[in-house]
């Protein structure tokens, strides 16, 4: 693949009004040639790193644009501002912090001293490449410019970004234990509301811890607009939300943002995007903790699974991997916003890609006794969760064990459901009644089906 291992001749700093970009060169020269002991690192071979980066299946990086041309094309400073995954794949390839180590810069931000300046619309459209076309293409910051803000602060200080934490949390509680149309709207109208605080002045050490605050609250109510199926809003917020992530800085808030991308992806029928976003959340999965590496490696099983059972066995490798890595969970260690990701969350998010296995290919798998444990396991505040996890297990056994049992089951996933107000635990429990009609005839599946036609209507 590389022909020769020649040192790049140096550069001029300038050329005319162009200046060349010594910060990315320099970042490359510091690495050692892979292929070309005591050298350094040539275009090609940092062109080889950063597109398996962006290409973990190597079928595809043949047909990458990112090549030698227009690495020199960065380096020659005759492009200022790379799209945002080639910026990720190169800071993730360099070992960078931030686009500034490599001297990227917006060449159309109004200052270069007030980052929430940046022309966002400008932002937004390369974000959109990065998380693929499902994203919308208007601006995700016109949720800067909703409702009064007179009762906002003029100057951020740390009070403030603790309130923003505080208002995700009341409404991640609530979500997971009851869900419903009413406090979507609530927690909505609260996001746009606080997202104003970008705009007031905030110290310069206070801003990460902002963006990050702001990242949170936007993924807590994009999440609950996407169990409402309010997709395209909810893409809007998450696109916010992994805006002020990056801005912040914060790898962590992106791996679980991208996470929950990936999760709505799947669901929407589009697994393939959902890998996507996986494999973006992996990038330098170094820097994550053994619990994000688990959470990630679950949804890519789940995104593989759902392209049929041409990809089964690579869907149970992931489970694997989301084992290996969660046997190594220290919560400790993880952001206050990971506790959700428990024993019984990884049984039943591992299930819901064994499940899919199981019902694409007939293997046996592990799917039922998952589920089984995260409805054992979860807590009380994850009433969502554990309902979604029981009506698999009902729908399961229909299919594969005995459907008196099956009926048992989906009465109490019945009675879990009857206290969460959620679309996708409605579809689960459409889905238990179509499969139970290959067993009419059954009294005790009549009588759930009765039950599942009736029950259904106020799910959500």
């Amino acid at each position: 693949m590389f022909k020769g291992c020649a040192v790049q001749s140096s550069l001029t700093l300038t050329r005319g009004r162009i200046v060349t970009n010594q910060l990315l060169r320099s970042a490359r020269e510091r690495l050692p040639s892979p292929r070309c002991p005591g050298e350094l690192m040539s275009r090609s071979e940092l062109v080889a790193l950063v597109n398996e980066v962006l290409y973990p299946d190597p079928h595809r990086r043949s047909r990458s644009a990112f090549n030698a041309n227009y690495l020199g094309k960065l380096e020659d400073g005759l492009i200022h501002w790379p799209k945002a995954e080639y910026r990720a794949a190169l800071r993730a390839a360099l070992g960078a912090q931030s686009d500034e180590e490599l001297g990227f810069y917006n060449p159309r931000a109004r200052s270069s001293a007030n980052v929430d300046n940046v022309d966002r619309r400008d932002m937004l459209g390369m974000l959109g490449v990065l998380v693929g076309a499902g994203v919308v293409s208007s601006p995700a910051m016109t949720l800067l410019g909703t409702g009064p803000s007179h009762e906002l602060p003029q100057r951020i200080g740390r009070e403030h970004i603790k309130q923003v934490v505080e208002a995700a949390d009341i409404f991640e509680h609530w979500d997971n234990s009851h869900g419903g149309a009413l406090t979507r709207e609530i927690a909505d109208d609260k996001l746009r509301r606080l997202a104003q605080l970008l705009q007031r002045s905030c110290p310069p050490k206070l801003q990460p811890d902002l963006h990050t605050a702001m990242a949170q609250l936007a993924g807590v109510v994009a999440f609950m607009l996407f169990d409402a199926y309010e997709h395209d809003a909810a893409r809007r917020r998450f696109a916010f939300a992994l805006q002020c992530a990056e801005i912040g800085g914060n790898w962590h808030q992106r791996a679980l943002l991208l996470s929950y991308m990936a999760r709505q992806a799947v669901w929407c029928g589009q697994p393939d995007d959902g890998l996507t976003y996986v494999e973006m959340g992996l990038v330098r999965a170094e820097r994550l903790t053994a619990t994000e590496r688990a959470m990630l490696h679950t949804v890519r099983a789940r995104a593989l699974a759902k392209l049929g059972p041409a990809r089964a066995q690579e869907a149970l490798a992931a489970v694997g991997a989301a084992d290996e890595a969660f046997a190594h969970s220290q919560p400790a260690d993880d952001p206050p916003w990971m506790r959700f990701y428990d024993e019984a969350q990884h049984h039943g998010d591992t299930a819901h890609a064994l499940y899919d296995v199981a019902m694409n290919t007939k293997l046996p798998t592990e799917a039922g006794s998952r589920f089984q444990y995260s409805v054992e396991h979860h807590q009380p505040e994850f009433a969502r969760s554990r309902a979604i996890s029981r009506t698999k297990l009902a729908s399961l056994t229909m299919v594969q064990g005995d459907p008196r049992e099956a009926a048992h089951i989906g009465q109490l996933a019945l009675n879990d459901a009857g206290t969460v107000r959620s679309l996708r635990a409605a579809d689960d429990l459409r889905e238990l009644h179509r499969l139970a009609g290959t067993h009419t005839g059954i009294p005790e599946v009549d009588a759930l089906r009765t039950q599942l036609q009736s029950t259904v209507r106020a799910v959500a």
